[in-house]
């Protein structure tokens, strides 16, 4: 493989991009640059970690009340190490700790963060891919940073993008304006750009993402989606690894739908609104696609706690309409859709003003 002589690193890009806006001061290149060392810190403990005694359990308890993976533990403390040294930041939130966390000598930072240091982590152990989810909110400077700086809308995010660890280590992110791809180059110790301006197929593939397992407690308007999907003219394949990261990587590039939806377990849904559906349904927003609380637009969903959960149904606009439209069915017969009442419509695309944010 020829070696490229005018690569375009991540750094450079932002670069570039920070050029266009003469308002922009820097801050948010600052925060980006420490979110990459966060995760190529990660790539190296998720290639070393059998080898350095992360695999297995820490033997605490996360937010969710599942089991905490020592490489939760690291990873998590990463990112916090990351961030906070930048100055940029005036408070984090993390799915590994049930408060925010205050940087209260950083309140002329304009900038909070939301994140999930290790997403898919209960399946380290066995060697699938796993990854990293954030988003970026802008507050008041100069104001004493508190929770509200992060409890907002999706519709608010200045950047959001994830980090998968799989066979190569990609970064995919986006500040409002297209959702761009950084391929990690050990050899170099940069992140490459390697696919700007994704957009998901015209023609998407067929895929439906969920774990079907709890098929008998979804609603019946999304148990009749998988019903047409399995018996249709032309079927559905199911792809599920596990990991959102991994899955959403997936219908990102090939088209498909991916969907969590609520359960007589969960009914309020599992997954987390800032720090994974919020990011992940901006990302499919930019890209073409659509994501949906079942009730409203995800990014449209108000932010009343930090770990608060809903159901999220993403990807190509066919087939997120699909569902939609069983479950208006549903409820039109009377049945109602388990889970929680959202405000905002449907549709539309996360406004953002680039990096100048």
């Amino acid at each position: 493989m020829a070696i490229n002589a005018d690569p375009i690193t991540l750094t450079r890009y932002i670069l570039t991009e920070q050029k266009k806006h003469v308002e922009a001061t820097g801050d948010l290149s600052l925060i980006l640059s420490a979110i990459a060392t966060a995760c190529k810190t990660i790539t190296a403990a998720v290639r070393r970690v059998g080898l350095v005694g992360l695999l297995g359990m820490h033997g605490s308890i996360n937010t969710s009340g599942d089991d905490v993976k020592k490489l939760d533990i690291l990873s998590n403390e990463i990112w916090i190490n990351a961030l906070k040294h930048t100055g940029k930041v005036a408070i984090l939130a993390t799915e590994e700790e049930e408060e925010v966390i205050i940087l209260s000598d950083h309140e002329d930072a304009k900038y909070g963060v939301v994140f999930d240091p290790l997403d898919g982590s209960s399946n380290i152990d066995c060697n699938v891919s796993v990854g990293s989810i954030f988003g970026i909110y802008r507050r008041v400077p100069g104001v004493t940073p508190s929770i509200a700086d992060i409890l907002q809308p999706g519709t608010s995010l200045v950047c959001a993008g994830y980090c998968m660890y799989g066979s190569s280590t990609e970064l995919v992110l986006t500040f409002g304006e297209g959702v761009h791809m950084f391929s990690y180059d050990p050899t170099i110790g940069e992140f490459l750009l390697t696919r700007k301006g994704i957009m998901i197929p015209d023609k998407p593939q067929r895929i439906y993402s969920c774990n079907e397992a709890n098929y008998a407690s979804f609603p019946k308007g999304f148990q009749d989606f998988l019903d047409f999907a399995k018996s249709g003219e032309k079927p559905y394949s199911l792809r599920y690894v596990g990991s959102m990261v991994a899955d959403v990587h997936r219908t990102l590039l090939y088209g498909g739908v991916f969907c969590y939806g609520p359960t007589k377990a969960a009914p309020g849904g599992k997954l987390r609104l800032l720090y994974e559906v919020n990011p992940m349904s901006m990302i499919m927003e930019q890209a073409g696609g659509k994501a949906t609380t079942g009730t409203g637009r995800a990014l449209e969903t108000p932010a009343t706690k930090v770990h608060q959960r809903v159901p999220i149904y993403l990807g190509c606009v066919r087939d997120v309409d699909l569902i939609l439209k069983f479950l208006g069915e549903e409820k039109e017969a009377g049945h109602g859709t388990p889970g929680v009442t959202l405000a905002g419509g449907e549709g539309g695309v996360a406004a953002g003003a680039g990096i100048a944010k």
